[in-house]
């Protein structure tokens, strides 16, 4: 993997948090840079959180899967592509009635699950750990800095996850090709 597919991967991460801070930023009538900082430092911190325990976990079952390690990527980015372009479409927009420091760790972690499973993945892949959860670090922490911000003008904040879950599923099925030797 080349480090256009970790900027990829990173923004496809990212696209959640975003579509959550956004959701966030409606709710943030006072002391908005403040809250922008907040919400993107705690959101970006557990997206490099979560890949390096899932990378941790991998790399203990690296040996037993090595052969198949290309199917496993392709489903199980998939399948989070999949989950969320479903949530987009079938979840009804949350609206949140405050802000506090619990919500957005609560929301931070939610937002990077998928995070975790790509980080079991990462193994496989050949990729450089430290540059990855840099480069989803810092494109997470503007894209939900920018969330923050733009929250209120923009209303229809589920095309951001349908995009992301897209790029996901892409990604997947690039590996899966460049595996089988279809590209």
């Amino acid at each position: 993997m080349n480090i256009i597919d970790i900027i990829l991967i990173a923004l496809s991460l990212a696209m959640d948090a975003f579509a959550v801070s956004i959701c966030l930023g409606l709710t943030v009538k006072q002391n908005r840079f403040k809250y922008s900082i907040l919400i993107a430092l705690s959101f970006a911190l557990f997206q490099i959180i979560m890949p390096i325990i899932g990378y941790k976990l991998g790399d203990i079952f690296y040996n037993l899967i090595s052969s198949i390690d290309h199917y496993i990527s392709f489903i199980i980015l998939s399948i989070i592509g999949f989950k969320m372009i479903k949530d987009a479409i079938v979840k009804e927009d949350i609206i949140f009635n405050y802000l506090d420091l619990f919500t957005i760790v609560f929301l931070s972690i939610a937002t990077s699950i998928d995070a975790f499973v790509v980080g079991i993945t990462l193994p496989y892949l050949s990729i450089n750990l430290y540059t990855t959860i840099f480069i989803i670090f810092i494109i997470t922490f503007i894209l939900c800095f920018i969330g923050t911000y733009i929250g209120s003008k923009i209303t229809n904040y589920k095309l951001y996850q349908i995009v992301g879950g897209l790029t996901l599923f892409a990604i997947g099925l690039k590996i899966l090709f460049e595996h089988l030797n279809i590209i």
